[in-house]
């Protein structure tokens, strides 16, 4: 089955204004899951936007790895435009309509997709990761390259440490050295899945970079092909 066969959740629609947005979120919130992953996870995705500057055009990319092996199985992309400024805190609302219209080209269906982004790491706990989780109703990893919200002690310099992150007396993700002596990255569930869980599946992820394979690979695909439209333009 590919994903373009599921259904996909109709939560809200997508032509709204961030005020409109902002309680979406507060809304989604409250359904998401954040227990075990049931089942075994086969393969994973890795899902990630490129912008074109000045434009409301963006190109969305999938890459599928197969898991544990991490051998990559497929990827597509689509290019198409925005319906939504550039806010931070409510980038999902931007790049999902891009991301699921390049996993519906997919013949594979990801048991679990790796978002370059946050989870519930987030003002309102509803990062991208948790967006598209719920919408797809399935396993989401956030894996940001930045914190959003929170604080952390000190993570210990060597491949693998990680220090809790809390908001408000209540954690909601790690900062997790992915690689040693290189800054880390902010790790937090999306939907279906707990943070011990997440953590492993990020580690096993991430071979010989900061980034998560699936993620690094899907910027590249879309980094590559914005400049390849660009430069034709």
């Amino acid at each position: 089955m590919s994903v373009k066969d599921m259904n996909i959740r109709k939560l809200h629609p997508w032509n709204i204004t961030p005020r409109e947005a902002a309680a979406v979120q507060e809304r989604l919130y409250p359904l998401l899951n954040l227990e075990r992953i049931s089942g075994t996870v086969r393969n994973v995705a890795g899902v990630d936007v490129s912008f074109s500057r000045g434009s409301d055009i963006i190109w969305a990319g999938v890459v599928v790895f197969s898991f544990p092996e991490m051998k990559k199985l497929e990827e597509e992309w689509i290019r198409e435009h925005t319906r939504f400024p550039y806010i931070p805190g409510m980038l999902s609302f931007r790049e999902i309509p891009g991301i699921i219209g390049a996993l519906k080209k997919l013949r594979i269906d990801p048991d679990l997709i790796l978002c370059d982004g946050q989870g519930i790491a987030h003002p309102r706990g509803v990062g991208l990761a948790s967006h598209l989780g719920l919408i797809l109703d399935r396993p989401t990893i956030g894996c940001a390259k930045s914190r959003l919200i929170g604080w952390f002690s000190e993570v210990g310099s060597t491949r693998g440490d990680y220090s809790r992150l809390l908001h408000n007396g209540r954690v909601i993700g790690a900062a997790l050295r992915t690689r040693t002596g290189v800054k880390p990255m902010f790790i937090s569930p999306g939907n279906r899945i707990t943070l011990k869980q997440s953590l492993r599946i990020v580690m096993e992820c991430c071979l010989k970079y900061r980034i998560p394979e699936p993620i690094r690979q899907a910027h590249m695909l879309v980094s590559r092909r914005r400049q390849i439209e660009e430069t034709v333009s």
